[in-house]
């Protein structure tokens, strides 16, 4: 049988390591409680994974919720640096020869006086500078700079103001209208006074439309892109050359359709699996997962529903009936040859399944807008888990003002305790002395 254990006064053991170890026990509680707190901030971030996951997801589904943004056609050019071409779900097939006579073209004007410096001398120091009816008025010295400051803080006015050094010792002031084109030609009306005085004179590039012929049809554009000469496809024209000709296929193509279908599927099979990896991890007890949330399963039964749903009354009703398929393991994948088929067969159907009004892809984001929205399903749990933090904080500063208490008032008790044992001790010594006479 053991010695029992006794205090310094007797046996020099240190309290202190008493004291320690009854604290140590005491402060379970309070150690298991910021270990919870903080795997529920761990959660925090995981929730914010699984948004970020979901947008993506969101992202790839509204590429396919759009009628406007799938097409089962390209526009290729014989020569992109001359005209690049791009087509739409409204393109059919076709071939298009293009002519570029002229390119679009800002106005350009700037002043006739070439000034010795930008930043001293005055050109103006009252008065008001009008450019395509919009007024600059000036309210003492202004220098060529101050005057270009000016113009670039007038909102609306459609041009831009540069200081151009044209020398060693000779600047001028350059007006640019902000889009191409005649219709955004501007006048400038001045009635500047003071310093040296400036006037503006010819323009230095007159605006211009551009001009095409497309299948000896003559076509003008304010801009060097033309998106409305011919249904579903857009042209942007890079150089002039009124004697080349530059043809335009449009035939059919569904790679582009493909890839954005494939970016779905991936997106969605990375969703899965990270919501499986959260299931495993809650499975084996780690409380920093989420995979004990109902908020999971639900999101996954809802996105599958939504996909193996019927949807639309046209030809095609179901995603698999174009290809879009479920494996044994509960991703998805794309079977080409029979998403080749079904465009092959009625392709406007298949874009109406994907983007229709009740398309798929059209219920899927707007599913899936409910659980990223700042309002949303995941925003709630973050606040809900947020909730317990502060409460915890609330329970941990409390359990630490105890136990800071418990410390100071054992150790107080194991100082007296240690102090009567002393006395005890020298006491036990001197009846020993007395005793030896």
């Amino acid at each position: 049988m053991s010695s029992p254990i006794t205090f310094s006064g007797f046996n020099d053991i240190d309290f202190s390591v008493v004291l320690n170890a009854l604290m140590t026990q005491a402060s379970v509680p309070l150690n298991v409680l910021q270990s919870r707190q903080t795997a529920l901030k761990s959660q925090l971030t995981t929730y914010d994974t699984l948004r970020a996951r979901i947008e993506s997801m969101r992202s790839t589904a509204a590429s396919l919720g759009s009628l406007d943004s799938i097409s089962t056609t390209s526009a290729v050019s014989s020569n992109n640096a001359a005209v690049g071409a791009s087509s739409t779900s409204d393109a059919v097939t076709a071939r298009y020869d293009v002519v570029v006579t002229s390119l679009a073209r800002a106005q350009v004007t700037a002043s006739t006086q070439t000034f010795a410096d930008a930043d001293t001398t005055v050109v103006a120091s009252a008065g008001t500078l009008t450019i395509g009816g919009v007024d600059v008025a000036l309210a003492g010295d202004t220098t060529l700079t101050g005057l270009a400051d000016a113009i670039n803080n007038t909102a609306d006015i459609g041009v831009t103001a540069a200081v151009v050094r044209t020398g060693p010792d000779g600047y001028r002031l350059a007006l640019t209208s902000t889009m191409t084109g005649t219709a955004s030609a501007f006048a400038v009306g001045n009635t500047l006074t003071g310093g040296t005085g400036i006037t503006f004179g010819a323009n230095v590039v007159t605006a211009a439309d551009a001009a095409i012929t497309i299948n000896n049809i003559a076509a003008t554009s304010s801009s060097n892109v033309f998106d409305n000469v011919v249904p579903g496809v857009t042209l942007s024209v890079l150089r002039a050359d009124p004697d080349t000709t530059v043809a335009i296929d449009v035939a059919p193509d569904s790679s582009a359709f493909s890839a954005k279908v494939e970016a779905f599927i991936s997106s969605y099979n990375d969703t899965v699996a990270f919501l499986e990896a959260q299931r495993t991890t809650a499975g084996s007890g780690d409380e920093r997962s989420l995979g004990n949330d109902p908020l999971l399963r639900q999101l996954r039964s809802n996105l599958r529903s939504e996909l193996l749903a019927a949807h639309g009354t046209g030809t095609f009703a179901r995603l698999s009936e174009v290809g879009v398929e479920f494996t044994r393991d509960g991703r998805l994948e794309l079977n080409q040859a029979a998403f080749d088929a079904a465009l092959q067969s009625d392709g406007d159907a298949v874009r109406e399944l994907f983007s229709g009004t009740s398309g798929v892809f059209t219920s899927v984001n707007t599913m899936l807008s409910e659980y990223t929205t700042v309002t949303g399903f995941i925003s709630s749990a973050k606040q809900r888990v947020n909730t317990q933090i502060s409460s915890m904080d609330t329970q941990i500063l409390s359990m630490q003002s105890r136990l800071a208490l418990q410390r100071d008032a054992l150790q107080r008790q194991f100082t007296e305790a240690d102090a009567a044992m002393s006395r005890l001790k020298s006491q036990s010594s001197s009846l020993q002395s007395i005793g030896s006479f």
